[in-house]
């Protein structure tokens, strides 16, 4: 009798009429974004009827010692610290060690790893960047001999590489439409750096939500600056000295709504009385303000947690999961 072929999350995500991301989350219990108790049922039947079973350490195969992270960069005060932070977890979780090298973009101090890498006994590798965006992996190619993810950026010329992305464009939809169901319709948006597939993709999310609801972008209500409070803060004087001032405000990060809080105090408006002020990527600093910001999570953490699981389950279907966050409106979006 020929062998029964592994049951891996993709059989699972066909059987369900789900995608992968949906049923990572399902299986592992996670609560971080909201899905339907149908949904989660109907994954789990689909899960036991192809007789799926999780693997345990004592079924791991041996030797397995480490999954690598090659990153661009290390992160500092920045969204992306989750993602390392659970797939170390999730690494324990699996009986292995998360190693993260830093090759700062350097290609042949990467190649250097890689072949380091290949010595020993590793899971797999992570190509991961702080930032969301494009990536060649042609100069690695001919090294790998390890399966390989990517996490937070992407290669156009292989999309058949398993690559693990944020979905920017519909979290900041999310939010858009978040304000504008607070029966607001002037919204300023104040973005980030140009040439980064983030500020790019919000500021996508926020004019496609616009135009669904019949209300064209107004050019001076989008403001682009480089992240900082300074510029957000100088932003937000333009955005309020205008003959219709913005109803709203949908600041591109969390830590750029603090120049945008600032500036209507010294203008002496009222959050959320006289303007809706919203940020993006949900961190501490989001309960830290008062009023406290309403945001919508990056999950990061989910997605660092997914590219281990994957290559510790050896999965070896071609996978390209973008991932929505969950909104979390609070009441500096809220009137009462």
């Amino acid at each position: 009798m020929q062998k029964k072929n592994k049951i891996t999350m993709g059989d699972i995500a066909r059987e369900a009429g789900v995608s992968q991301a949906t049923v990572s989350l399902v299986l592992n219990n996670s609560r971080t974004i909201r899905l339907s108790d149908a949904t989660r049922e109907r994954v789990f039947a689909a899960a036991k009827s192809l007789g799926y079973q999780k693997m345990s350490v004592a079924h791991r195969p041996e030797g397995q010692e480490e999954v690598a992270m090659l990153i661009s960069g290390m992160p500092g005060y920045d969204p992306f610290g989750d993602a390392l932070s659970e797939a170390s977890a999730t690494a324990w979780q699996q009986d292995t060690l998360l190693s993260v090298y830093d090759y700062g973009d350097d290609i042949e101090l990467a190649r250097y790893i890689l072949r380091q890498l290949d010595k020993r006994r590793c899971a797999g590798v992570i190509f991961a960047s702080p930032v969301t965006r494009p990536f060649d992996f042609s100069p690695f190619a001919a090294l790998m001999n390890l399966p390989v993810v990517l996490l937070n950026q992407y290669d156009l010329a292989r999309p058949l590489l398993p690559t693990f992305l944020p979905d920017d464009r519909a979290n900041a939809s999310q939010v858009t439409q978040h304000l504008l169901d607070q029966g607001v319709t002037r919204i300023a948006h104040i973005s980030g750096d140009e040439w980064m597939d983030a500020s790019n993709q919000r500021l996508e999310g926020y004019c496609q939500t616009l135009r669904h609801a019949g209300i064209a972008p107004d050019t001076a209500l989008i403001h682009k600056t480089d992240w900082s409070l300074n510029a957000t803060f100088a932003a937000t004087l333009e955005l309020m000295k205008l003959p219709e001032p913005p109803e709203a405000i949908f600041c591109a990060s969390d830590w750029m709504t603090l120049g945008c809080y600032q500036a209507l105090s010294q203008l002496g408006k009222k959050i959320p009385h006289d303007v809706l002020v919203s940020g993006y990527d949900d961190q501490r600093i989001s309960h830290q303000l008062t009023p406290v910001l309403t945001s919508v999570q990056l999950a990061y953490n989910e997605l660092g947690r997914m590219a281990v699981e994957y290559l510790c389950a050896g999965e070896d279907a071609a996978t390209h999961i973008k991932l929505v966050g969950k909104l979390q409106p609070r009441a500096s979006t809220q009137r009462q």
